[in-house]
């Protein structure tokens, strides 16, 4: 049977208006540091980011009665509340209808290989408690007449555990978590930026003393940059990945993350040679991920050339039309680009086939009102010729109609709203879109708790680099949940997150000061436009999903040289207003040269292809195959088993980038708890480890 869902509940689920913060009032304390007069702020805790993991930790500290602080650059203005595709999804073990369970869950997220088992089991284990609060908060996931949680299959995910709102689900997330926030009356302080973590003690034994930040708000004659001291022993990085390090992502527009402001603290990053990339609109215009039913409706793609030919290249990639189609339809559940499935004819081949079509300059759309165009001597495109997992899956959907704008429309019909809402009529005109960068697996290293190396730093959400080579598509959100409540836990027991009382403010924020205003001259012809330029270009063209030895090596030297530059020469800047994008891009270069530290090394100790990026090598094992014949050129390294087992760490010191590997962490299944033997960690806060950090 087909419901039609009438306009105004597609209206409501697609335009999710955030709500209005409350105004900030300028602390009345106020100290001078090298000259410059700013407020300083005493809080408990801060927390940075206002997404949806930086807001459950928030929300949780404050109802164990943390003192806690949300500062933002730009709220409701980062992924979770912007982006889509895996952003759209939670996940559930709260049934076993096939044979699902907790150990099976985390057997799953960890699938990939560099991920702590025990990291793995504490997200599969938090997922019921995180969706059941976020329903509690008024988060509209979608039930079956008995209460059941409606799911379905998602990247990386055999059982079916997503489930989903539609494509606003994340921002419906952030949402209910700010009103909740809001009615808690936590502080919130928008259009500040943190760039600099202050602590004090010796290396590897230093501790968060508070964060130097960059105030719209704090901005004055005597105070033109907006400078501003929060003084606190407890921070909790939450301002997701880096979304500026590609110049093709579908991160929106100013998504710095942290791993910059982590790495100036001597903060340990792990995992950074890990990303996504997959197919979807650029942020040039509307940035969004095109998975599920956009792809499953199986609409036509093809490219377009500087004289405006058509072409119809897909064809020239797979042997047959039920070939081609089939695999167009399984990038709705295997949408991030993974190098094996560019093997026997699979799915990843559409993303080869279309990064090869950008690079030659042409425009890749795909068109709705449109089947796939039958490949060269194959009979048309048919719906009763599908691989087997492709039509019973269109036929339970109801989705069996002649053309896709109608099988988009039948399975999604909130996927057209949400284009029609940024002036893109996707059933009337074609959709034009590229292999983008989506989503940073790497970050902060943290242990269980969320812990940093770095005392009193905590870090939640894509800012932590939890999430291993692959993870089921919205596993990342819950991630985020789980995490953003036990960092409160764990703060809250331990009694560090107190108003700092005495009125004395770290030294180190003068030392930073004193750094910044060094490294700002208005005067150098290194400019944030031109910084901008050189690091996307180099990530995009030297470390996207293909890349190769060679490549790296010479990114990363010219990397380095950049980062010699800034040190030397400062960075430019027109007006006051742009000195912190400044210092954002300077630790954006940073973290561009950690990224590729650890991918040179990855590949220089025979690191081969898996969910990032394929490795390119004239001697490499794997050779993709087209209908016309081998695509030698992107012949790749297979993925070595040993590698799956650790994770390369890397942390600044001076200013070299040291690498170190290690195992992850283990977790045994085997082991059984007992109620009236392990009641007394809980007790008596042993749960926590304090002992070890």
């Amino acid at each position: 049977m087909t419901i039609k869902v009438p306009q105004h509940i597609l209206d409501a689920l697609t335009d999710v208006e955030m709500p209005k913060l409350a105004p900030e009032a300028l602390s009345a304390e106020k100290i001078r540091i090298g000259g410059v007069e700013m407020p300083v702020y005493r809080p408990g805790c801060v927390v940075v980011g206002s997404g949806a993991a930086g807001l459950r930790a928030a929300v949780e500290l404050n109802r164990r009665g943390v003192d806690a602080v949300i500062i933002s650059q730009s709220a409701w203005g980062g992924t979770s509340a912007c982006s889509g595709s895996d952003k759209q999804t939670l996940h559930t073990a709260n049934t076993a209808d096939q044979g699902d369970n907790f150990k099976a869950m985390a057997r799953a997220i960890r699938a990939g290989g560099a991920m702590d088992e025990d990291t793995a089991y504490v997200e599969a284990v938090g997922s019921p408690r995180m969706m059941a609060s976020l329903q509690y908060l008024g988060l509209p996931l979608p039930q079956d007449p008995l209460g059941g949680t409606l799911r379905y299959q998602t990247d990386h995910d055999e059982v079916g555990r997503a489930t989903s709102c539609g494509p606003r689900t994340s921002r419906l997330m952030v949402k209910v978590l700010a009103e909740e926030a809001l009615r808690l009356e936590i502080p919130f302080y928008n259009q500040t930026t943190a760039v600099k973590l202050l602590s004090d003690g010796q290396p590897g034994m230093s501790r968060v003393t508070g964060v130097l930040v960059m105030m719209a708000a704090a901005r004055s004659d005597e105070n033109p940059m907006g400078w501003a001291l929060f003084v606190c022993n407890v921070v909790v990085l939450a301002a997701g990945g880096p979304g500026e390090l590609y110049r093709d992502s579908v991160y929106p527009n100013g998504c710095f993350g942290s791993l910059g402001l982590a790495l100036e603290a001597g903060i340990q990053l792990v995992n950074l040679t890990e990303s996504q990339f997959g197919i979807g609109t650029r942020r040039e215009g509307f940035p969004w991920n095109l998975s599920g039913t956009y792809v499953q409706a199986m609409p036509h793609i093809y490219s377009v050339d500087a004289d405006g030919n058509e072409r119809h290249f897909l064809g020239d990639y797979y042997r047959t039309t039920q070939e081609l189609a089939s695999n167009i339809f399984r990038k709705g559940y295997q949408w991030p680009f993974h190098s094996t499935r560019m093997l026997d004819f699979g799915s990843s081949l559409v993303d080869l086939a279309i990064y090869r079509e950008s690079a030659a300059g042409r425009r890749v759309f795909m068109d709705f009102n449109r089947n796939p165009q039958q490949v060269p001597g194959d009979v048309p495109f048919s719906l009763e010729r599908l691989d087997r997992d492709v039509s019973e899956y269109l036929s339970n959907a109801g989705a069996v109609q002649d053309m896709p704008i109608d099988r988009l429309r039948q399975m999604n019909p909130l996927s057209i709203e949400l284009y029609r809402r940024y002036k893109v009529d996707i059933a009337s005109r074609p959709l034009e879109f590229a292999v983008n960068n989506q989503h940073m697996n790497g970050g902060v290293m943290v242990d269980t708790w969320g812990r940093s190396n770095l005392a009193g730093c905590y870090a939640v959400g894509e800012a932590a680099g939890t999430h291993g080579v692959t993870r089921p598509g919205g596993a990342a959100l819950n991630s985020g949940q789980v995490f953003g409540t036990r960092v409160a836990e764990h703060i809250s027991a331990s009694g560090k997150a107190k108003p700092v009382e005495d009125k004395n403010v770290p030294a180190s924020a003068a030392d930073a000061l004193d750094q910044f205003v060094g490294l700002l001259r208005p005067d150098s012809p290194l400019t944030v436009r031109h910084i901008r330029s050189e690091v996307q270009t180099r990530m995009s063209e030297k470390a996207g999903m293909i890349c190769d030895a060679e490549s790296v090596a010479g990114a990363l030297q010219d990397a380095r040289h950049l980062n010699a530059r800034i040190r030397t020469e400062g960075i430019g800047y027109e007006r006051a207003a742009e000195a912190g994008r400044a210092l954002q891009w300077a630790q954006m270069a940073a973290a561009s040269e950690a990224v590729l530290t650890a991918l040179h090394y990855f590949i220089s100790a025979g690191g081969g292809s898996r969910g990032a990026r394929a490795i390119c090598d004239q001697d490499g094992e794997a050779l993709p195959q087209s209908r016309s014949g081998a695509l030698e050129e992107f012949r790749f390294r297979k993925e070595r088993d040993e590698h799956r087992d650790e994770q390369i760490i890397i942390q600044k010191v001076d200013q070299s980038m040291e690498v170190q590997v290690r195992l992850n962490r283990s977790f045994d299944e085997n082991a059984k708890s007992f109620f009236e033997r392990d009641w007394p960690a809980w007790l008596t806060a042993e749960v926590y480890h304090f002992d070890e950090n």
